[in-house]
């Protein structure tokens, strides 16, 4: 199937699940401020995933301007950015980023504003995840200075 199409699928699900999100974090572990626009499926997958691996998750729909704006507020460059952006820690974390890393970013405390994996790379969490069409992707740093590195590598 190709990327396009999947995405489309993905974004076609029902506004509906996003209602139900917040019954589902019944998670004991650290929350996640997670700040999307309304009717994305594919942030209330990344919701889930998170959930699914210990995170409590706090979804806020914001009108998409209102979005963008408070992505570049925190640091995070229209050219890494995603369709959602979560706040944890102190630290930011842009897109489908697995649990892992953001356990692993937490653990480390690295000078950073936080991770990104720019874009929706198929087989990111959310996004397919386990999918056999699968994208390689990177996590990213994002540095404070603006510039990123390689935080963790996905093939």
């Amino acid at each position: 199937m190709k990327r396009n199409s999947v995405k489309k699928i993905l974004r076609s699900l029902s506004v509906a699940a996003l209602v139900s999100l917040p019954g589902l974090a019944h998670a004991a572990g650290p929350t996640i401020e997670i700040l999307t626009t309304g009717g994305c499926s594919c942030c209330l997958a990344w919701a889930r995933h998170l959930q699914e691996r210990g995170y409590a998750t706090d979804v806020r729909q914001l009108p998409s301007d209102e979005l963008q704006r408070r992505k570049l507020q925190l640091g995070v460059k229209e050219n890494l950015d995603s369709c959602h952006t979560g706040l944890i820690g102190g630290y930011v974390i842009e897109g489908h980023v697995p649990a892992r890393e953001i356990a692993r970013l937490l653990s480390e405390r690295p000078e950073a504003v936080g991770l990104g994996v720019p874009d929706m790379p198929i087989g990111s969490p959310g996004m397919g995840e386990g999918s056999g069409d699968a994208e390689p992707y990177d996590v990213l740093l994002l540095r404070k200075d603006g510039t990123t590195q390689v935080f963790a590598r996905y093939r």
